[in-house]
């Protein structure tokens, strides 16, 4: 297994930075990111994005369901009560905007990657799991809409 290193997640925690403050008017606070253990879910709704190319793996973005509704509420203007297509389609986006940011930086250091299309998972107890050996680093954030945190499972190729 290839190890990862702080030049790799270092791209994660600066996009979802800068995406949410960019988009949403938010400055979130990095928590000290770790390894997770097991398939325990950790939130009620996750984006999740295939990365292909020089790493391989998924970047899933996972929020509480009310950090989920005040998120897309902020994004699109209006108070969101529930989760709908909407809600799912406007966390699809923030998910899709947070990996683009982050392909943008690794293509700055010479990385290649693709993003696949983003999925949205519902669910109070959904788990998301990896292949074997590659770890996951969940990457847990604050702010005044929620907390949420980035699950990066990545192997280099």
């Amino acid at each position: 297994m290839s190890q990862i290193s702080a030049d790799w997640v270092n791209p994660f925690i600066l996009a979802a930075a800068e995406v949410l403050d960019e988009i949403l008017g938010v400055k979130p606070t990095l928590s000290k990111p770790y390894v997770k253990q097991t398939d325990e879910p950790l939130f009620d709704v996750s984006g999740i994005i295939g990365i292909t190319g020089e790493a391989t793996g998924s970047i899933a973005f996972s929020l509480p369901k009310q950090t989920a509704l005040n998120m897309v509420s902020k994004f699109i203007g209006e108070e969101v009560l529930g989760i709908s297509a909407e809600t799912r389609d406007a966390i699809g986006e923030l998910t899709n905007i947070i990996a683009g940011r982050v392909k943008k930086i690794f293509y700055e250091k010479k990385i290649h990657i693709k993003i696949s299309i983003p999925n949205v998972i519902v669910g109070k107890e959904h788990t998301i799991s990896t292949a074997k050996g590659i770890l996951t680093i969940v990457i847990p954030f604050e702010s005044e809409l929620g907390n949420f945190a980035i699950q990066m499972s990545l192997k280099k190729s």
